[in-house]
């Protein structure tokens, strides 16, 4: 396959790295050091305890790529239109765009470049981290885990999971993706968003009875809109996972709560945002989320703005 990779950071870089080995891979990124790395030297993956190098091709600019069979979103969320925005005339009639990225509701961006029926959405359950430019390291191999809006009447998830499996990788179809999304979901949009807000570890979230009672409450409002929305947890199950992962990770520190603490703009419209937007469509009022979307914004602009 022809394959399109939006962003080289961590993530993007470990699935066009190993992609490339069976596919026409090109890499897509703003930062002409990366790019020139990867082509002078080829993009570099640290796993298995030694240093690999793969071959994709990089650019700052698709102008003269032509359409591709796919392309796979690796950008930041709050990037990501703007991304699609930017290599528009890649995306052919025949052409499908996948997300693997963090939260949820990232089909409504999706489907202002392609419709429904080419919209492949999914998580994964690999990890990484930047060394430098054009060289990442992997922190284990884990799922990737995709599926479909609508009936997959192509059986384009057949060949996509064909190709990243004889790329090294371990690919899921599901007829349900929704579900397993929201299940990651339910994680984020309590200790990620309210970490975030309070600045503090993850590990503090269950310590203190405040802000446990305030995580229950946003995973309680997140289960409403899930039920609305046709799907079906354990709430209990739930809560106690999440109150697992803070007692687990005493110094843990979430991506809303990096961001934040470095004045950078954050995820939060695909994470805690994801369940507004759902909340809306489907007419169940998640009057917590809602606020800690606005506390988020409000703390993303507090540097930007100058004081009267």
């Amino acid at each position: 396959m022809k394959i399109a990779v939006l962003g080289a950071g961590a993530m993007g870089s470990i699935y066009g790295g190993h992609l490339s080995l069976h596919n026409d891979v090109y890499m897509i990124d703003k930062k002409q050091e990366i790019v020139d790395k990867i082509n002078a030297d080829g993009l570099k993956l640290f796993e298995n305890d030694k240093d690999v190098i793969y071959r994709p091709e990089a650019m700052t600019d698709s102008a003269n790529l032509g359409e591709v069979d796919l392309v796979i979103l690796f950008v930041k969320a709050l990037f990501s239109k703007a991304a699609l925005e930017e290599n528009r005339h890649i995306i052919g009639e025949h052409t499908y765009v996948m997300t693997l990225q963090n939260g949820a509701g990232h089909e409504d961006i999706l489907s202002e470049f392609v419709p429904k029926e080419r919209i492949i959405i999914g998580t994964t359950e690999d990890n990484g981290a930047v060394l430098d430019f054009g060289y990442v390291r992997r922190g284990g191999k884990g799922k990737t885990n995709i599926g479909m809006l609508v009936p997959d009447s192509n059986g384009m998830l057949g060949m996509i999971k064909k190709s990243f499996d004889s790329c090294g990788f371990d690919t899921h179809i599901y007829d349900n993706i929704q579900q397993l999304i929201w299940n990651k979901l339910f994680t984020n949009v309590s200790l990620s968003a309210l970490t975030g807000v309070l600045q503090v570890p993850i590990g503090f979230i269950a310590a203190d009875e405040y802000a446990w009672s305030m995580t229950v409450t946003l995973i309680k409002e997140a289960l409403a809109v899930a039920k609305a929305l046709g799907l079906e947890f354990d709430e209990q199950e739930i809560i106690e996972r999440v109150r697992n992962t803070s007692i687990s990770s005493p110094e843990g520190k979430t991506s809303i709560y990096a961001d934040l603490k470095a004045g950078r703009r954050t995820e939060v419209n695909t994470i805690s945002g994801a369940v507004v937007r759902a909340g809306e469509k489907t007419g169940v009022d998640v009057p917590t989320h809602r606020m800690i979307v606005n506390m988020v914004h409000a703390m993303e602009d507090r540097d930007r703005k100058e004081t009267k």
